[in-house]
């Protein structure tokens, strides 16, 4: 049995990651990544079981690291509202500066392969944010709705931009560059939007 080669290893999961962002998860094999990183099949096969277990070993390194990053300067005590802009910026940060990596965990998460993603979840962040958004309705900062509800109005906005400032452009065709103040505009209305009614 041969040797583990970290570099190798790093390597290979490197030129996956490109190949599935750049090609798509159908025309991904091990046979197109053996010849990509200039190694024979059977070298990737020390490393993994199969094209699927390299590709969740992917998923949930990189979905690892983006939820480490998103937690960043973030305490799920903190008001809702400092609580949810730190939020942005993190994510933001992220997708912006790790463009491939967050198209890849988009992929994942809208292929087949999605109900074996859902569960890694990471715990430490899953954790965080029930709690952030259990602080936030206890305190009257945020109104009590469905989980979709929640994540669809809080997030997809900010998504909307980072796609817009990625194509360069808005949905006519102008121009477009994401600005600190064109998010805090957006937070607003979203905070707005979460708000509890004071009646």
């Amino acid at each position: 049995m041969r040797n583990r080669d970290s570099n190798k290893e790093i390597k290979l999961r490197q030129t996956a990651l490109d190949m599935i962002v750049k090609k798509g998860l159908d025309e991904f094999s091990i046979q197109k990544l053996a010849r990509a990183a200039g190694v024979s099949p059977a070298t990737i096969y020390i490393y993994y079981k199969d094209k699927e277990d390299l590709i969740l070993s992917l998923y949930k390194e990189e979905s690892q690291r983006m939820s480490e990053e998103t937690m960043k300067n973030f305490d799920p005590a903190m008001p809702f509202s400092e609580g949810l802009r730190i939020q942005w910026m993190n994510r933001s940060r992220y997708i912006m500066e790790h463009k491939d990596k967050a198209i890849f965990i988009e992929q994942i998460r809208h292929s087949s392969l999605h109900e074996k993603v859902i569960g890694m979840v990471n715990e430490t962040f899953k954790d965080k944010m029930d709690r952030f958004v259990h602080h936030a309705i206890e305190r009257k900062e945020l109104v009590k709705v469905p989980v979709e509800v929640y994540w669809s109005v809080a997030f997809a906005p900010l998504y909307s931009l980072v796609q817009f400032h990625q194509l360069g452009v808005n949905m006519a065709g102008n121009k477009f560059t994401l600005s600190e103040d064109i998010m805090n505009q957006t937070l607003e209305i979203v905070l707005k939007g979460l708000k509890p009614d004071e009646s």
